[in-house]
């Protein structure tokens, strides 16, 4: 277990542009309408990156398949990764990809099951520029339909959210799996409110603009409200120097699950975590 004393999140963790943060103070200056429509685009449009080689034999041994999502109106690229009866659902976070957990699929494959992973809209080869959660809850939900039902669900940063969010919602797994998942939206807004150096006006704005738009009250959707209705086994993992999403969450959500374990490493932050050989070999043994 970690200290009392956590850890505050690193705000040099990821980097702004200079003229983007100019950029918002000026529409800061003559209308904070503008500056949050901005700030609001700016935060729901993911970064689009060359897939590194690493990830290329997964997303070429896959079978691609793409798949459409009524309600948001996109296609996403799906991943069949392997052939058996027992499927694994995995989800990317934030500007990630569904090939960017493939140390963790290919362990899955070596272990007899299979894995269908996805680009979230606006991410990899799916179509959109801009995305939120509830169309990443309708990619899960279309891709369960579809290719379901699974044994359980792996899910990292934002997509460890999706997932319990999902799960709470009704979606069938016998267990679940969540690294380095986010626990509060608002708290992400304040952090990104703070990084590109506008007022808190703005996110308190903000918070308003995206209840609005997805129907529904963001505190809601945090992770450790809805960890209240999940009652199958599940995996928290999250290490002591993630620099994105703070260790706190991680014991927050831990707390309202009814059958939760915690695993906090040290010293993988939020990206080597998934990479790292015994936390994969744990997730393996979890699920199997």
């Amino acid at each position: 277990m970690p200290d009392n004393k956590l850890p505050a999140r690193n705000h040099n963790s990821f980097v702004i542009p200079r003229y983007i943060i100019t950029f918002g103070k000026v529409l800061q200056f003559f209308s904070e309408n503008a500056a949050t429509l901005f700030v609001a685009k700016l935060f729901s449009t993911p970064v689009r990156v060359k897939v590194p080689e690493r990830e290329q034999t997964m997303r070429n041994s896959a079978k691609n398949e793409s798949l459409y999502l009524p309600k948001c109106k996109k296609e996403i690229n799906v991943y069949v990764y392997g052939y058996s009866k027992k499927k694994i659902l995995m989800v990317h976070g934030w500007a990630g990809r569904g090939t960017q957990l493939f140390q963790i699929a290919d362990k899955v494959l070596e272990n007899r099951m299979m894995v269908v992973s996805f680009d979230g809209p606006a991410h990899g080869l799916s179509s959109g520029k801009t995305t939120n959660m509830m169309e990443f809850l309708e990619a899960i939900s279309e891709v369960n339909k579809k290719y379901g039902p699974f044994d359980a669900a792996i899910g990292h940063s934002f997509g460890g959210m999706s997932l319990i969010n999902a799960v709470a919602n009704g979606l069938k797994v016998s267990k679940l799996v969540t690294i380095g998942a986010d626990n509060s939206i608002p708290q992400i807004f304040k952090y990104f409110v703070k990084k590109v150096e506008l007022k808190p006006e703005i996110e308190k704005r903000l918070i308003t603009l995206s209840e609005k738009k997805l129907g529904t009250s963001l505190d809601a959707l945090s992770s450790k409200n809805k960890a209240e209705s999940i009652h199958i086994p599940t995996l928290i993992i999250h290490d002591s120097e993630d620099k994105y999403v703070d260790v706190s969450s991680a014991v927050e959500i831990r707390q309202s699950l009814k059958k939760g374990e915690l695993l906090i490493t040290n010293g993988l932050g939020h990206h080597k975590i998934f990479k790292d050989g015994f936390v994969i070999q744990r997730i393996i043994d979890f699920i199997k």
